[in-house]
């Protein structure tokens, strides 16, 4: 009987293995309140994870590479894309990447003491400033941005092409919902 207990502990444990975290904890939560709706946290919790791991395995190693943080790549990724001058705003700038005041001022000030960013006064509003990408940060991002897109590409092989477009319309629709905005 030892043998048998100690094979169920070691199927058990295989098993759960096998499984994702959200597929284990979907049972579990069928086994213990058979009438919830186990399913959605499933699926919310995938989708969280999903994030965590890209951010973790493929997009903050990336950054790392070049003496970035994930959220400093985000930052002159933002100001290469505004076209040229490459200068925003930092409300601009806080706003489109969707952190705080605070959390942009630490991420800029990192930016500009490595040479990739200087902030300037405002031609137009003596109370404001500008945040502009250097030469050294316009070469660096250039650099790292086909990098970044291969990158991407990589963590989403697993799915076909027409799969990464259904994605990209359901979570545009889910974002959407979520905003109040969607179907």
């Amino acid at each position: 009987k030892e043998s048998s207990a100690a094979s169920d502990v070691y199927k058990r444990q295989t098993e759960r293995a096998m499984k994702d975290r959200a597929q284990r904890a979907e049972e579990e939560w069928n086994r213990e309140k058979p009438g919830l709706d186990a399913k959605v946290m499933a699926t919310v919790g995938r989708l969280l994870e999903a994030a965590h791991l890209m951010e973790r395995e493929k997009l903050s190693p990336l950054a790392a590479q070049f003496d970035l943080h994930k959220g400093e790549f985000d930052v002159i990724a933002t100001l290469r894309r505004s076209g040229r001058p490459y200068v925003l705003t930092p409300t601009d700038l806080y706003e489109g990447l969707m952190l705080s005041s605070g959390a942009m001022t630490s991420r800029l000030d990192r930016l500009e003491r490595s040479g990739l960013i200087e902030r300037r006064p405002s031609p137009v509003d003596r109370r404001s400033i500008q945040v502009q990408l250097t030469p050294a940060g316009l070469a660096l991002i250039d650099k790292v941005l086909p990098l970044h897109v291969a990158n991407e590409q990589q963590a989403l092989a697993v799915l076909s092409l027409k799969e990464q477009r259904q994605l990209d319309e359901l979570l545009a629709k889910l974002i959407g919902g979520l905003k109040g905005g969607g179907d």
